[in-house]
């Protein structure tokens, strides 16, 4: 019977896994019936805790481990820590990602500073947490999933770099897919607007509130997603044994209208 990779039991780590698409992504795996997810966090200590503790009260291990995935050694650690613990590696989610709120327009914004710290979370963090876990995902015949965005696809988003690192990400999806096959696949989500403290904190809650009405107006599915939505589409790739380098856009279908 095809089931893709076999969760009960399995292990999984989740970078950035305490808020957020990580934090709904570390409950429906625990729901799913793995035996741990560590749930790495950079700087939101207290939000990865609470998630740990949440899976623990969904009957799986959660354990909040820190690690800057732009930090190569980092993650190297965290991930020789999870394998030397549990003996085995079955799932990588790389939701772990950073933006500077820029208009497009505004070039000057753009500084050597801001392409740096956002193509080294994004970009390089992700091919770090792949490198890192490749042969242990190889032994258990793993997945990964990489959490991009539609702004890989249309000239939309946070800014310029961003969107520049999330179409980089699903270029890596493709790339790894080819490189860690047969026995790893490597797929990645693409989320639109997602209603999340990510999204909603710069702008403040009236003009997210606003923004999240209009985008739901002219969404063919009238909505706008939420960070379940986009585990749901992690969970479906987790299980799809012959579907690799793929990337799923998750916006109600608003993409195919522009």
């Amino acid at each position: 019977m095809l089931r893709g990779v076999e969760l009960h039991g399995a292990v999984a780590i989740v970078t950035g896994g305490g808020t957020g698409i990580g934090r709904a992504v570390c409950e429906s795996l625990a729901r799913a019936g793995l035996g741990a997810v560590v749930v790495n966090y950079s700087r939101s200590r207290e939000e990865a805790l609470e998630t740990a503790a949440t899976l623990e009260a969904l009957g799986c291990r959660g354990i909040a481990q820190r690690a800057d995935v732009s930090k190569e050694a980092e993650v190297a650690q965290m991930v020789g820590e999870v394998v030397a613990r549990w003996s085995r590696l079955d799932v990588l989610i790389n939701s772990a990602g950073t933006t500077r709120f820029i208009p497009h327009p505004d070039l000057d914004a753009v500084t050597d500073e801001v392409w740096d710290e956002i193509l080294a979370v994004n970009v390089k963090g992700t091919f770090f947490c792949c490198r890192a876990a490749a042969e242990p995902l190889r032994r258990a015949r793993g997945a990964i999933v990489n959490v991009a965005s539609v702004s890989a696809f249309r000239a939309v988003g946070s800014s310029i770099p961003y969107a520049v690192s999330k179409a980089a990400v699903v270029q890596l999806t493709r790339s790894l897919a080819v490189a860690l096959a047969p026995e790893v696949r490597v797929n990645a989500v693409a989320p639109g607007l997602v209603a999340t403290r990510w999204f909603r904190r710069p702008l403040g809650e009236a003009a997210a509130e606003e923004q999240e009405a209009r985008t739901a107006a002219v969404t063919p599915l009238r909505g706008v997603a939420t960070a379940q939505h986009v585990a749901q589409a992690v969970m479906g790739l987790l299980a799809s044994d012959f579907v690799s380098g793929e990337c799923v856009v998750v916006d109600g279908g608003r993409h195919v209208l522009y």
